[in-house]
């Protein structure tokens, strides 16, 4: 984002999106949400749930999300788009 929007809605799309999941979320963050990103250009997803301590990560593909693969755990992951950075999971868990 070349300048900071001070604004309650952007009209700039992400490249990626990240939703941490909780009990009382997790079914809007995988419902709605998910079809209104995809709907609207998003281009990765992460689902991220530390009570599972798990990464889901997904990709738009011809206006359909398409599963990158799931990560688990402390192991170490090179995740699109950041699969330049590998990435170890246990920074994401509460200690």
């Amino acid at each position: 984002m070349p300048e900071f929007q001070d604004v309650a809605r952007s009209t700039i799309v992400p490249d990626w999106v990240c939703e941490v999941l909780s009990p009382s979320t997790e079914r809007v963050d995988r419902d709605e949400k998910m079809l209104v990103y995809g709907a609207n250009g998003v281009g990765h997803l992460w689902f991220v749930d530390p009570r599972t301590r798990v990464v889901e990560a997904y990709r738009s593909h011809l206006g359909r999300w398409e599963s990158i693969g799931r990560f688990e755990g402390d192991a170490h992951a090179r995740i699109e788009p950041f699969d330049a950075v590998d990435l170890a999971l246990e920074w994401l868990w509460p200690r």
